[in-house]
């Protein structure tokens, strides 16, 4: 896309085998707490501690003083999530939401269920909101459709699901990000992605973190999606910082996207000049980056370096 992007193919030495060594080893510490379900976790007060330290570390990164800050339930409603036309790309990673809508007749045939050992589930109705799958998925119904000259950059915050059980404590099923926004042109877009690609890696280098930069695509689901993931790394639209934290493969601890015209679009968000609006992010990864400083400084807070410690304010 811009042909300026340093990428790095450089591996470092990483600090586990595999996801499972690690996970043993966040689960002896007790900075996690297994539950019934793979990749659900209870977070200790320590872990949550250092997350909040690089959620604030993560905040003081930014430039426009100006920029909105909004912090995101872990619901959206299910019409703006259609228009995002994530269940159309990864629909296996998505989470709907059901309730139970009924009166006394309908309780009495759940309960019937229920005792027999049956399907429940089958007299509940969808909900008016769904799990979202991605932080910036809330924002742009909520924007003005005609975006100003300068774009429109937004802050944004919150819990995002993707159903995917793993062992490997870097794919939490529930976890949370800190994204920079920017609508507009397609080269406000661009730049914007592209200069927070680089102050971003740079201040989760400043943390002791040996991080690099890779070309990405995101997870599309099936044969079209194949297609969609080659001419997403051909586009140049995805980057990720990476750290190897196990042997297995490395982990992206943020990410930067450009999406083009595909929020824009359906979203009717237009710029000055009557086209459609582009948009792009930046996001840290919140749980990833708080496992990657554990992993490569060590289970214990108390023993990190003094100015990782120091930086973070924990």
């Amino acid at each position: 896309m811009t042909g300026t992007i340093e990428v790095q193919t450089e591996r470092h030495p990483a600090p586990y085998g595999s996801p499972e060594e690690l996970r043993a080893a966040l689960l002896d510490a007790g900075l996690l707490v297994a539950t019934r379900t793979d990749g659900v976790y209870h977070r200790s007060g320590e872990f949550e501690g250092v997350l909040q330290a690089v959620e604030r570390y993560a905040a003081d990164q930014r430039e426009d003083a100006t920029a909105p800050r909004r912090w995101f339930p872990p619901v959206m409603a299910r019409e703006d999530f259609l228009r995002t036309d994530y269940l159309r790309s990864f629909p296996d990673l998505v989470g709907s939401l059901d309730v139970f809508s009924g009166g006394d007749k309908e309780h009495r045939a759940l309960l019937a269920e229920l005792e027999d050992g049956g399907d429940w589930t089958t007299h509940l109705t969808p909900a008016e909101v769904v799990l979202s799958s991605s932080i910036c998925h809330s924002l742009y119904g909520t924007l003005p459709t005609d975006v100003p000259a300068a774009g429109l950059l937004t802050e944004c915050c919150g819990f995002a699901f993707r159903h995917e059980p793993s062992l490997d404590p870097a794919r939490m099923q529930s976890f949370r990000m800190y994204e920079f926004v920017l609508v507009g042109t397609p080269d406000q877009a661009v730049a914007h992605r592209d200069a927070w690609l680089r102050r971003g890696r740079d201040s989760l280098a400043a943390l002791g973190l040996p991080v690099r930069v890779e070309a990405a695509n995101d997870p599309f689901f099936g044969r079209v999606g194949r297609m969609l993931a080659a001419n997403q790394l051909t586009a140049e639209l995805k980057y990720e910082v990476v750290l190897d934290v196990t042997d297995a493969r490395p982990t992206a601890i943020s990410s930067a996207n450009y999406h083009e015209d595909h929020f824009g679009l359906p979203f009717g968000l237009t710029t000055p000049d009557g086209g459609v609006a582009h948009s792009s992010c930046f996001g840290y990864g919140l749980e990833r980056i708080t496992l990657g400083l554990f992993a490569t400084h060590g289970l214990a807070v108390s023993a990190w370096p003094d100015e990782v410690r120091s930086t973070l304010s924990c």
